[in-house]
C-alpha cells in the first residue's frame, strides 16, 4: 500500500467512525432503540456509565437500551469537540467527545441537563467500524430548574 493509500485509509476511518457516533447519537435520541444500538457494539462490547452503570457483552448492553425509555423519555445529544486517533493500521481507533444532553426523566417529567465526556474504544471488523468500548464521564447531571452550580449531581441526592 502506498503512503497516499495509507493516509487516505486513515482519513476515511476518521469519517466513519465520526458517523457512526451521529448515528448512535441519533438513535438514543430517537428512544433507544435497542436492536439497532447494540447493532453499532462488538459482540463483547461494554457501555461503562460509571455511576448509571457498566453493562457488558451485547445481551447486557441490549438490557441497558431497552431500559432508557423508563429512564429518559425524551433526550437530544449534542456532541462537541471530536478527536478520533486511529492506529496506524487502521484497525482500531479511540474517539473522544463531549456531550452536553438534553433531556426529560420519565419518571416524573423532570427537565435535565447532563454534561460528560464520551471515550469510545473503536475496531474495525467486516468493513465497518464498531464500538468496543462506550465510556461516558459525567461531569454533572442535574434538574433544568436548578442548575448545575447548586447541584451538580442528581445521583449524589439518592
Amino acid at each position: 500500500m502506498s503512503d497516499l493509500e495509507h493516509r487516505l485509509r486513515r482519513v476515511e476511518a476518521l469519517e466513519e467512525i465520526r458517523l457512526l457516533k451521529a448515528r448512535y447519537c441519533d438513535l438514543c435520541d430517537d428512544g433507544y432503540p435497542a436492536d439497532e444500538l447494540c447493532e453499532l457494539f462488538t459482540e463483547d462490547g461494554v457501555w461503562d456509565g460509571g455511576e448509571m452503570g457498566v453493562f457488558e457483552g451485547k445481551e447486557a448492553v441490549h438490557r441497558f437500551f431497552s431500559n432508557m425509555p423508563k429512564v429518559m423519555s425524551m433526550a437530544i445529544h449534542h456532541v462537541t469537540n471530536s478527536a478520533v486517533e486511529v492506529s496506524d493500521d487502521s484497525l482500531t481507533a479511540n474517539g473522544r467527545w463531549y456531550l452536553l444532553q438534553t433531556a426529560t426523566l420519565a419518571e416524573n417529567n423532570q427537565a435535565v441537563w447532563l454534561a460528560a465526556k464520551y471515550d469510545d474504544q473503536l475496531v474495525y471488523r467486516n468493513n465497518r467500524w464498531l464500538f468496543s468500548r462506550v465510556e461516558l464521564q459525567s461531569r454533572f447531571y442535574t434538574a433544568y430548574e436548578v442548575g448545575w452550580a447548586k447541584v451538580p449531581h442528581l445521583l449524589e441526592q439518592i
